[in-house]
Parts: C-alpha cells; structure tokens; sequence
C-alpha cells in the first residue's frame, strides 16, 4: 500500500515559485458528501496559498458524471475570463456488495482519461476508490497524506507545464 513517503517527490513546490495566478475548476460529487468536503477544503488552501483562483465549480451526482461534468466546466468557460487552465475531479466511490463499484471506477476513470486526451487543459483524477470510509480519512490528513491538497499541487504543476514556464 502507498503512503505518502513513497510519492514526497508529488509534495516538493520548489518548481512553483515562479506560476503565478493560475486558473482551476473543480468538479465534485454529491454523493459521500462528508468525504468530498474534505478534498475540497485541503485543495483550496493549497490553490490560495499558491495565489490561484478556482474559477468555476460544477456539481455533479456523483462519480459516473464526473467525466460529462469536466466536460462542461471547459465548454461553458472557453474564451472567457474563467477559463481554466486545469481542471480537478473529485469524488470517493466506496466498495459495496455489488459489482456497481467496479463499474463506476472504470467509467470515471476512462471518462477522465478520454478528457486528458481531448481536451486542451490537463483534468487532475481526484477520485478515492475505497474499500471503507475509514481509508478515505487515511487519505484525508491521515498515514497517506492529504489527496486533496495532492490534487491542487498535481493541478498547479500540470499549469506550469503547459504554460511553459
């Protein structure tokens, strides 16, 4: 299993001294709502400590709609002053007794690819696929880091990437 001491590399923001004001939407579910907040609240303190502004947020029911919902966050905003230079999905889909997870993790997963691939602006995957809810607090400020905050850094270094700079 990862711990954060595996991925400290992710954590170094020495290359982001010089980006400044970048531009982020966030897509989040409603669905394990608890769990989201918490992504999202350790995203946007690294987006304000790094002097970005998250200029869009889409809410969507949940996991499966992630991908359609990135998808509109850049259509909607294009050519305009809230166009984002990144995107970041966040979700936590948690294993059931069914085959429904599976499922669901497969098509965001894909979905998001598919957008990586189409779109002109890197979509960040900060989707947690648990097995409990206890894992999700383990990767909420827990033994492996904080994915939310992880998801920001992933997002402001895929900026100044692009960016060139």
């Amino acid at each position: 299993m990862a711990q954060l001491t595996h991925s400290s590399s992710l954590l170094d923001t020495e290359a982001l001294q010089q980006l400044s004001a970048a531009r982020v939407a966030i897509v989040y579910t409603e669905w394990n709502d608890t769990i989201v907040a918490a992504q999202l609240e350790g995203c946007k303190r690294v987006l304000t400590a790094w002097g970005a502004t998250v200029v869009r947020e889409v809410v969507v029911p949940g996991a499966f709609e992630l991908p359609y919902g990135c998808k509109h966050a850049w259509q909607s905003s294009v050519g305009k002053d809230n166009e984002p230079e990144a995107i970041i999905a966040f979700g936590a889909v948690i294993r059931g007794g069914t085959p429904h997870f599976d499922y669901v993790c497969q098509a965001a997963t894909d979905g998001i690819l598919q957008l990586n691939l189409t779109l002109p602006v890197p979509v960040i995957f900060g989707v947690l696929t648990l097995d409990t809810t206890e894992q999700a607090w383990e990767r909420l400020g827990g033994v492996h880091g904080h994915k939310g905050e992880e998801a920001a850094l992933t997002a402001l270094k895929m900026v100044k990437m692009v960016r060139g700079n």
